[in-house]
């Protein structure tokens, strides 16, 4: 053993020891200068180029369209084509990428191949941007949403469009594998288009698009830029950590970019060239027949001579157009039990102690208020605002704690509000028909979970039984929660009830489950988290483990089905079957 311990302090303590020492001796006018701002002593990783821990996992993606447009079916009404195009082209897009990371040798005959990057057309308020946000949280996919009308020409005053690469890394939470498989949502698009009558350079039109050719397709982009702080501050760390400067680059190959737009007047251009290549009656008849759906028509001519480069038009090869929206579309959102705008309106409420219901004949008299707006289904949100404006200001200041929206308030707000505040007759009304209301919202959840979720919660192993679906639509009702939300927390809590099955079988030498009253009966606890639920098939098994054990052991059994009897009272029952099982006859 060595007399002197030769193990060395780090650098910091070092620094510290000497600071103390020369403090001492000298006080305040001598100082050590942390080395901190030097490279620090390379690693493995940064010698050799390669990230600690092996990097980001391989892009891997299983969705299919069938399944997304089920998705996008829950929550979005009408626009079939548009839904399907869309689902079809990024499933598509992200398949063909997890594809080629399985199959390189393959994905080298690609080399040409052109991006599916999307253009979206239609009307203000039918669902351009939901659509999108839809997709991308389904995928789980990075996602930025940017303005085209924010952007310039590199080079000139105004937003850079290499930003929206530098937005999806942030998005990605720095992950820079991750980002390049995300997307990039770029709205008001048709501004960008150059005005036929402006003279000279348009760096905030032309020059937007040709500064977006080159992402749209295949580039690197850097993540440094001089005139960030904050990349220059991130720079700056990486070289402390490590010593080298480092090119952070994101290549947008496999990046989808979305675009979309109103296109007003694109319309007029591709009505057009359509009655040109008509002649005489047959134009007339065709006019009448595609009135209001040209833009379904349109060409890349017509993009071109809206005002888009046909390098640009070229690099967004898919269309999909969506529908204006009907007074009937709007009574159907709004009926939606997904519907963002009536549980947003209802969770304002809520947070007040103040439990809001609708009637029907109410939400169909918002959808007819709400057309006459002309701004799509935000005229929705305008309308609603206006009825319950006043009750919200009011009503959290008194002991009322229901209201039902009927088609009187819709029309006359301020003479039912007052009426409201006055009458006690009037608010023990609200809180009867408030009930009433309750119990057809449940029945509609109920129906909505079985027809829209039941194929999904099949292909999970989770049988619709009709308690299992009351609880769901409860909990959904109950806690203004996603259907689709509280299906996949019940797929996790019956997966860990299978879980508890198998572990006490592999224990016990037999096969035990629980039949699907059981599950039912474990799943109406009042706190349904996965803990609760773990520990109430612990509780059930530890009480059986002796009696499963024996049998087990028992010549002919292998399997035990715990029925709802064993889950009330796992005792009684385990000693039961073990008596008939032993019986000596």
């Amino acid at each position: 053993m060595n007399e002197y311990d030769t193990s060395l302090p780090d650098q910091k303590e070092l620094e510290k020891e000497i600071g103390e020492y020369l403090s001492k001796k000298y006080g305040q006018k001598v100082k050590i200068i942390s080395s901190g701002l030097l490279p620090m002593p390379q690693s493995e990783e940064a010698e050799t180029g390669k990230p600690a821990g092996g990097g980001t996992a391989d892009f891997h993606f299983d969705t299919n369209p069938e399944e997304l447009i089920a998705y996008l079916d829950e929550y979005v009404v009408r626009q079939d084509e548009a839904k399907a195009i869309l689902a079809t082209k990024i499933c598509t897009h992200f398949n063909r990428i997890s594809y080629a990371q399985a199959n390189p040798r393959k994905a080298r005959r690609n080399m040409g191949q052109i991006k599916s990057n999307v253009l979206l057309m239609g009307p203000t308020g039918v669902g351009k941007t939901f659509l999108i946000k839809l997709i991308a949280r389904h995928l789980g996919v990075p996602f930025i949403k940017g303005d085209a009308t924010k952007f310039s020409e590199t080079g000139y005053v105004g937003g850079d469009v290499d930003d929206l690469v530098r937005d999806l890394v942030r998005e990605a939470d720095g992950d820079i594998e991750r980002a390049q498989y995300g997307i990039i949502y770029l709205d008001e698009i048709d501004k960008i288009a150059t005005s036929p009558f402006r003279i000279g350079a348009d760096v905030s039109r032309t020059g937007v698009q040709r500064a977006l050719l080159k992402p749209m397709e295949e580039t690197e982009i850097e993540l440094k830029v001089a005139h960030d702080p904050v990349s220059q501050i991130e720079a700056i760390e990486q070289y402390r950590a490590t010593g080298k400067r480092e090119r952070r680059v994101v290549n947008t190959r496999n990046i989808l970019f979305i675009m979309s737009g109103a296109f007003a007047g694109l319309e007029d251009i591709i009505k057009k060239r359509v009655q040109q290549q008509s002649m005489g009656f047959e134009s007339s008849v065709s006019s009448v027949k595609t009135n209001g759906r040209f833009l379904k028509q349109v060409k890349a001519e017509d993009l071109v001579e809206f005002g888009f480069e046909s390098e640009f038009v070229g690099r967004l090869p898919v269309i999909a157009v969506l529908d204006e929206l009907s007074e009937d579309d709007f009574y159907e959102i709004l009926a939606n039990p997904n519907s963002s705008i009536v549980v947003a309106k209802k969770q304002d409420f809520r947070v007040y102690g103040v439990n809001l219901q609708f009637e029907d004949a109410a939400l169909r008299e918002i959808a007819r208020l709400a057309k006459r707006e002309r701004t799509g289904a935000r005229g929705l949100v305008s309308v609603m605002e206006k009825i319950l404006l006043h009750y919200e200001k009011k009503l959290p200041s008194t002991s009322i704690r229901h209201l039902v929206v009927d088609v009187e308030m819709v029309c006359s707000p301020g003479v039912v509000l007052e009426r409201l505040l006055a009458d006690p007759g009037v608010q023990a009304d609200h809180r009867a028909r408030f009930e009433a209301l309750q119990a057809v919202e449940f029945e509609r959840l109920t129906s909505f979970i079985l027809k829209r979720m039941g194929n999904y919660l099949e292909d999970h192993q989770v049988l619709t039984t009709p308690k299992r679906l009351q609880l769901m639509a409860k909990e959904s009702q109950d806690q203004d929660v996603d259907p689709r939300e509280v299906c996949d927390g019940f797929i996790r809590l019956i997966e860990a009830i299978h879980g508890s099955e198998a572990e006490i079988s592999e224990k016990c030498g037999v096969r035990v489950s629980f039949n699907d009253e059981a599950v039912d009966q474990i799943l109406t606890r009042e706190l349904r988290t996965l803990e609760n639920i773990q520990a109430a098939c612990a509780h059930i098994f530890q009480a059986m483990e002796y009696g499963l054990r024996l049998m087990g052991q028992k010549k002919g059994v292998s399997q035990v089905v715990v029925p709802k009897e064993g889950v009330d009272m796992p005792e009684r029952y385990i000693n039961t079957l073990v008596g008939e099982a032993f019986k000596i006859e």
